[in-house]
């Protein structure tokens, strides 16, 4: 049951989208399999600094029980995940080569609907972060009713699908959605085909003039851009000794993110514990690897010091 509204929210932060199976492999073969997508690192990452995090999320009827038990004893909510009867859980095969990620979707599970949003729901924060366009405009906007602050990390959205399942990015530029939206947060690939290439000062007007308040660039190992309408940072990542496996640190940069941000920190802060977070996440396989609260703060301090105004 979703907590009665009071005066006060009742999460930090609520993720919205598909959890994922990731089937991760190399020249075809299978490595691993393990829990993924932006449900899942995001909220994990937000609930490891102390924010009270659920999830809105549908899986079909071979989601693991072992991930319902991982999510609720590392602090996540579950409320808002319905397990469908007859469907599946959406999966992907995912590859990396020469540093670009290669993506099959394997299995889609059926779409949040609005009715799947519950009237009682209330958080500081919502992270809409779709992953194979599962989330529609009525979704968002019942969302945004919600919240004090909606996140959108819109790669389900960029994304378009071929018969076989393979991933390509497509262009989407929606400004119904972009306007109800307070943060935006995207890889530069992403970026790219959302507002076109060329000078980032101008394209980045293009979002702070919907009303985006907060654009965050992700660009892998070299950190990060972030935006506050018009003001230029660059984030640079931590220095880690192996990167294990970048998969989800992108969704726990974003959820560490919010989860600072909901606290009333400074968005250049934030944006500092969040690459720590990742840092974190990539030392490690799946969703095996998040830091304590005082062990990200202590790497982000680093990230902090090592920070440019563009």
């Amino acid at each position: 049951m979703w907590p009665e509204v009071g005066r006060t929210a009742a999460y930090d932060l609520v993720v919205v989208g598909h959890i994922a199976l990731d089937f991760i492999t190399r020249h075809g073969k299978l490595l691993r399999s393990s829990l993924g997508g932006p449900p899942t690192y995001a909220s994990l990452a937000a609930s490891k600094l102390g924010a009270s995090t659920a999830i809105i999320s549908k899986v079909g009827e071979d989601f693991p029980e072992e991930y319902v038990e991982f999510f609720t004893n590392n602090g996540v909510d579950l409320a808002g995940l319905k397990v469908v009867s007859g469907g599946q859980t959406t999966s992907f095969f995912i590859e990396y080569l020469d540093g670009e990620r290669d993506m099959v979707l394997k299995a889609r599970a059926p779409p949040i609907e609005p009715d799947d949003v519950p009237p009682a729901l209330s958080s500081k924060a919502v992270l809409v972060a779709p992953i194979a366009e599962e989330i529609s405009r009525p979704v968002v906007a019942r969302l945004r009713r919600r919240t004090e602050f909606l996140c959108l990390d819109p790669q389900g959205f960029v994304r378009q699908f071929a018969e076989d399942g393979r991933v390509s990015l497509k262009h989407w530029f929606d400004r119904f959605l972009l306007s109800l939206t307070d943060v935006v947060k995207t890889s530069w690939r992403e970026y790219e085909h959302i507002v076109g290439s060329g000078d980032l000062r101008y394209s980045l007007r293009k979002l702070h003039n919907l009303g985006v308040g907060i654009v965050i660039i992700t660009l892998g190992e070299e950190g990060s851009v972030l935006s506050l309408r018009g003001e230029l940072y660059a984030i640079p990542s931590y220095e880690v000794e192996q990167v294990a496996e970048p998969t989800g640190a992108g969704d726990a940069y974003v959820g560490a993110f919010l989860a600072e941000y909901v606290r009333g920190e400074d968005p250049v802060w934030c944006a500092c514990v969040g690459t720590a977070a990742a840092s974190f996440v990539v030392e490690g396989f799946g969703p095996s690897r998040f830091g304590s609260r005082e062990e990200v703060l202590e790497r982000a301090e680093v990230v902090q010091d090592m920070v440019m105004k563009l």
